[in-house]
């Protein structure tokens, strides 16, 4: 199939948001330039931009996810089909309209892999992992690095993952991975997740290091300081005047009643027995014990999925208020400011949030890339023409 796409490249130094614990966005002159690819609302890219790297092109296929990412982080961002043509021609279409790539990111789709989803490993969408890849080698970036689920690392990605290293390693790379729990570097969640990071050996480079855990255990954000200053969400299930994305979801009265006997911490065996469902009632007690589950004040919050706006779904209701937690609870949850608004409706806004990569674990990793590449961009503002490109990519 063909693509005909009109990109219209941003040189400019806007910065759309600089809340507490990002920077403004304005990049050095000798910034690493970043693509990322399967971008979702763009956690990956946020974390990159604070660590100074020069966001130049992304691309995703779900129109909500890149309404947000284009609102919050800029023009540069496409809705694109990443399965349709070739490698070399979808890295050709980039180079064609932002120039050479530094850095290749992005998160291919997990499902195949998900655990949590009971995924396929025979799932179309994990081939997506290796188009990636080849995407990057046929770049010549200097480093190529994806997100996903840690069992892409087990067997159940062993199939893609074997592929796509061999692909690496013949074209010069020395590919590092590691699952990393996003709580150890100021995320306020239990949530983690493999990194592979290939560096190119004739890059200049230092060898590369997984960041280290900027927190102990002890030290992990809570929920209560991840909430902190987030007042409740309208009655009426409007959306909060001061706080986007912040509106109550509607439940049933039956939910509204089961969650009423669920203290902080507790779960659906908390629930009488005539509330429980079919389900539940003949379980022995030992398998989804998250669900029906209120989230404890003092501690981290558990994994935010792509569902978290379900209670039933997950230890996903407010530790004391009877409601499920808004989204922009999740956001908060997830180390997005609140100025990052998400765009779509209630539901496609929970899927983006749930599938992000936190930025602040975003942010760790881009900053050990960017020790192992050996630069240190000085702050300088640099003002470019806007251009206009318009390319056509054939399969």
């Amino acid at each position: 199939s063909d693509y005909k796409i009109h990109l219209i490249v941003h040189w400019g130094v806007e910065a759309p948001f600089a809340p507490q614990g990002f920077c403004s966005g304005v990049v050095g002159m000798n910034a690493l330039r970043v693509a990322d690819l399967f971008c979702g609302a763009g956690g990956l890219s946020l974390g990159f931009r604070d660590a100074d790297f020069d966001l130049k092109f992304s691309a995703d296929n779900d129109f909500d996810s890149v309404e947000t990412y284009r609102a919050n982080l800029g023009a540069h961002v496409h809705q694109l089909d990443l399965s349709k043509g070739s490698a070399s021609s979808l890295a050709a279409m980039i180079s064609t309209a932002v120039g050479d790539i530094d850095v290749l990111v992005g998160g291919p789709p997990c499902q195949g892999f998900s655990m949590q989803g009971r995924g396929d490993i025979d799932d179309d969408r994990n081939d997506l992992l290796l188009r990636h890849v080849r995407i990057g080698i046929a770049l010549g970036a200097k480093a190529v690095a994806f997100e996903n689920v840690p069992t892409v690392l087990g067997p159940r990605g062993r199939k893609y993952l074997d592929t796509a290293l061999a692909a690496l390693a013949r074209g010069g790379y020395s590919v590092n991975s590691a699952v990393l729990q996003a709580a150890d570097f100021g995320v306020p969640q239990l949530r983690r997740r493999a990194f592979v990071v290939a560096i190119k050996r004739n890059a200049q480079s230092l060898p590369f290091d997984f960041p280290s855990p900027l927190r102990a255990a002890s030290e992990y954000v809570t929920v209560r300081e991840a909430f902190s200053g987030l007042p409740p969400p309208p009655e009426d299930f409007s959306e909060h005047v001061a706080f986007e994305n912040h509106q109550r979801r509607k439940i049933s009265d039956t939910n509204l009643e089961r969650i009423s006997f669920v203290p902080e911490g507790g779960g659906r065996l908390d629930i009488p027995a005539r509330l429980r469902l079919p389900c539940h009632a003949k379980d022995d007690g030992h398998r989804h014990l998250d669900v029906y589950g209120r989230m404890w004040w003092d501690r981290p919050a558990p994994t935010i999925t792509a569902m978290f706006d379900n209670f039933s779904r997950g230890r996903f209701a407010h530790p004391t208020e009877n409601r499920n937690i808004t989204n922009r609870e999740g956001a908060r949850l997830q180390s997005f400011p609140d100025s990052f608004v998400f765009m779509g409706d209630k539901k496609s806004v929970a899927r983006q949030i749930g599938n992000a990569v936190p930025p602040l674990l975003a942010h760790a990793v881009a900053k050990a890339i960017s020790r192992s590449l050996g630069l240190r961009p000085e702050q300088h503002i640099v003002h470019r023409p806007v251009q206009r490109v318009e390319y056509i990519c054939a399969e």
